[in-house]
């Protein structure tokens, strides 16, 4: 795209500006209006300053990754009510022989689930967990929320739905998606181990916390030597040593108890539910969960649209509930979908001011995937793109040049630009909080978080997430190429 007229070129990038420094700085003094506001600010003047058109403002937005991600939400509340993640929950905390190991294991099973959950609903769902697992241990959130954010991203490449861009790479290039899965996961496995060491070597003094066993000794010791009386949850978990997290965290291991009430609740006339008893209803509708959910997973795999089968696996959830869907629908972050819409149209205007294409054109020609010198140049404009303009408008910007690049070397090396274009432009997204979707759905939902509540700030993200990023991209592009040369 050439660049458009000098007025529309710096109206457009002032727009971006405020946007930008909005969402960085969402507290800012001179406007304390928050990242939802800023995006909607930034949007708005895009079309006040003609930058776009209001039509072409409406268009921009991208309503399949809204509805994938509101419909996720949904699901993964429903997921939640059937237990599914107090057992991940279970299995993060189960013998866990301190913060390292938890690290390590929030890593791990965050990246493996991302591929097939999608790194935004992985997010959604484990940001409260791993709070309430820190918080048992007495250890800092940030070295946990960050685990949590970069292992997601980085597993969320290995498979065509474990991310926006990824469909549309998956989409554009035609690669089926065992051979996407093929390509990449080496590189995903390997990126995953690499993120999970500089994360303990960052913050090896940090996790040197108790186990909850531990704090809770050190609570009831603290209590007598106070003249007070135990509290009735630490007298629990003394009396019940390997029921700890049943009464520390209703969260994680209390889920179950607590979804026990929660269906005990439900109101119906519907006659099939008043004949059963409670455990059949409840039996019946966490296997129904269950079971919609896998065939979603199966439906991805079948190349069917994301984001419809979201949808329709979100409705059927809330039609056999047989309930009101309000208080389901309630506990969507309405004010993250808002964020995104107006993001949309801000990076959209952005791109119509020409500058991204021209940082391409001038580019293009030092890029050329067949040395070494042309991969690390593309790599680092897809990381420096993805961080100002998001990684799915940089994909859908780049793709198809970088493909047609590639095709003048050979047909092999068009692929093998397609899934590097894949890995590095979702690895990019640990760079900053702006540069996934999930790093500001961890920020918004620690910062949310009834309980145990965490302030993940931009320059703390930036600290870890920057050499994160250039190691972990580095690392996986020579395990794309090896295994995806002719």
């Amino acid at each position: 795209m050439a660049l458009a007229s000098l007025s529309k070129v710096v109206l457009g990038s002032a727009a971006f500006g405020v946007f930008w420094v909005l969402a960085v700085f969402p507290s800012v003094p001179f406007l304390p209006i928050g990242r939802t506001a800023g995006a909607l600010l930034g949007a708005a003047l895009m079309v006040v300053f003609h930058v776009i058109s209001p039509d072409d403002a409406y268009a921009s937005v991208d309503l399949p990754i809204l509805g994938l991600l509101f419909a996720t939400m949904v699901v993964g509340g429903y997921l939640k009510s059937a237990g599914m993640f107090g057992h991940l929950g279970r299995l993060l905390a189960w013998r866990s022989q301190g913060g390292r190991d938890l690290l390590c294991r929030i890593c791990v099973v965050t990246a493996l689930a991302s591929a097939l959950f999608t790194n935004d609903t992985c997010c959604v769902v484990l940001t409260e967990f791993v709070l309430e697992l820190a918080a048992e241990r007495n250890l800092p959130a940030k070295p946990f929320l960050l685990a949590l954010a970069t292992s997601a991203n980085i597993g969320s490449s290995a498979t065509p739905i474990g991310n926006p861009q990824n469909l549309v790479i998956a989409f554009n290039s035609k690669i089926s998606f065992v051979g996407f899965l093929l390509g990449i996961l080496p590189a995903m496995l390997v990126g995953m181990a690499v993120n999970m060491v500089m994360l303990l070597c960052m913050y090896w003094k940090d996790l040197e916390g108790s186990s909850p066993d531990a704090v809770a000794a050190e609570k009831e010791m603290a209590a007598v030597e106070e003249g007070r009386r135990p509290s009735p949850a630490t007298s629990t978990t003394l009396k019940s040593p390997g029921r700890t997290m049943l009464v520390q965290s209703s969260s994680l291991v209390a889920g179950a108890d607590h979804e026990s009430v929660m269906v005990e609740s439900i109101s119906t006339k519907h006659r099939w539910f008043i004949q059963c008893s409670a455990p059949q209803r409840r039996l019946f509708l966490k296997s129904f969960a269950y079971v919609v959910t896998a065939g979603m997973l199966v439906a991805y795999m079948l190349g069917l649209n994301m984001s419809w089968t979201a949808i329709t696996t979100a409705v059927a959830l809330i039609v056999v509930d047989f309930r009101d869907a309000e208080l389901c629908l309630g506990k969507v972050s309405y004010s993250l979908l808002v964020f995104f819409t107006g993001m949309f149209v801000t990076v959209s205007g952005f791109n119509k001011t020409g500058l991204p294409g021209a940082i391409w054109k001038v580019m293009e020609p030092y890029s050329k995937i067949n040395h070494v010198r042309g991969i690390t140049v593309l790599s680092l404009i897809v990381i420096v793109l993805s961080n100002l303009a998001s990684n799915v408008p940089t994909v859908l910007l780049m793709g198809d040049e970088v493909a047609a690049s590639a095709a003048t070397i050979s047909t092999a090396a068009v692929t093998r630009s397609w899934l590097l274009l894949a890995w590095v432009s979702t690895v990019a997204g640990n760079l900053s909080l702006l540069g996934s979707a999930a790093n500001l759905i961890v920020c918004e939902q620690a910062r949310r978080a009834p309980r145990n509540a965490h302030d993940l700030t931009f320059w703390s993200h930036v600290v870890f997430g920057a050499p994160s990023t250039l190691v972990v991209t580095a690392v996986g592009i020579p395990l794309i190429g090896i295994i995806n040369a002719a």
